[in-house]
Parts: C-alpha cells; structure tokens; sequence
C-alpha cells in the first residue's frame, strides 16, 4: 500500500503493510533491525505505541478516523511508550527522519492506495 500526505504532495511509504489483527498488531516490528525508506506499517485500530524491544528509532504519525494527521512523534528511539491519543484510531510507523523529510504535521490530510 502507498501512503501519501495529500496536504503537503509528498510520499510518506510506497511499501506499507498494515497490521489489523490481533496478532499482527501485538509483532508490529518487533524482530525487525530496521524499516528501509519509503516502507511503513500502518497499525489499525491504534491509539497509542510502543518501541520495547525494538532495535531502532522510528517516525510515528496518530491519525483519526477521517486520515488526518492528530500528533506526529519524530525520533521515537527503543524503549519508549507513546502517549495514548484518543482522537486517534491508527498509527504509522515509519522510518527515522520521514516526518521531518515529508514535513508532516497536525491537520494534514493523509491517502492510502494499494
């Protein structure tokens, strides 16, 4: 699947797998030693994340229900917990230094396509 901030015309993943059941959603990245540019993991349903156990630093973006970006956390490194963002319902996690590069940002409005 391919993630784009529809505001900004910019590609935040051409490769982005989604994580929506349980099972999927409790691995996320886990065993992973990294996430290469331009690939994602969309985690649905999700209001909160995250990074014990992870070996690497990762961009997390909350969105609503209607794709829009709620709060972007940039650098999130291993062993950290996000805050829990009701107004979100998924999260994406990407690769160190997305967010910055695509100059993502509250409000903005964000696409998927397969």
């Amino acid at each position: 699947m391919r993630i784009t901030n529809s505001t900004r015309g910019s590609e935040l993943a051409r490769q982005a797998r989604r994580a929506d059941t349980f099972l999927t959603r409790l691995v996320g990245l886990l065993g992973r030693s990294s996430l290469n540019p331009g690939e994602a993991l969309l985690i649905q349903p999700c209001s909160s994340v995250h990074t014990a156990f992870m070996r690497f630093t990762i961009d997390v973006v909350y969105i609503d229900k209607e794709g829009k970006v709620v709060k972007t956390a940039p650098n999130m490194r291993p062993f950290r917990v996000g805050g829990v963002f009701k107004p979100s319902c998924s999260v994406i996690e990407l690769p160190k230094g997305t967010i910055e590069a695509t100059r993502t940002a509250p409000g903005d409005e964000i696409a998927f396509s397969e």
